[in-house]
């Protein structure tokens, strides 16, 4: 069984693939226009593997694992160029959503 990453491992290990193989990041606006660009990709998939779109016979081979992990790539990418710790970032959001939404899911009819 191999060990599992971590947030801040996966930040070091892209800063040194793109600093080694990819050269260096691109701009902060060329990510962004990358990430929704495979922000796309990944909802193309969802949509027609799992919405009411019939799935094309060019997308049936399509991993969504690995669509999953281009954006999540590029998200790391845009945080390590402006100095965000994602794990601190995410920790902070988990105990604001904690804090916001203690009731407010456990209240909600269309979840019952």
């Amino acid at each position: 069984m191999t060990e599992k990453m971590t947030i801040e491992e996966a930040q070091e290990k892209i800063d040194h693939w793109i600093k080694t193989i990819g050269v260096r990041y691109f701009n902060e606006l060329t990510n962004m226009a990358m990430l929704t660009e495979e922000v796309g990709e990944l909802a193309r998939i969802i949509a027609r593997r799992y919405g009411e779109q019939s799935e094309k016979d060019s997308d049936k081979s399509k991993d969504l694992g690995d669509e999953m992990a281009d954006v999540l790539f590029v998200l790391i990418c845009l945080a390590n160029q402006t100095d965000v710790d994602l794990t601190k970032a995410l920790e902070k959001n988990l105990a604001k959503k904690t804090k916001r939404d203690a009731d407010r899911h456990k209240n909600n009819p269309k979840l019952q």
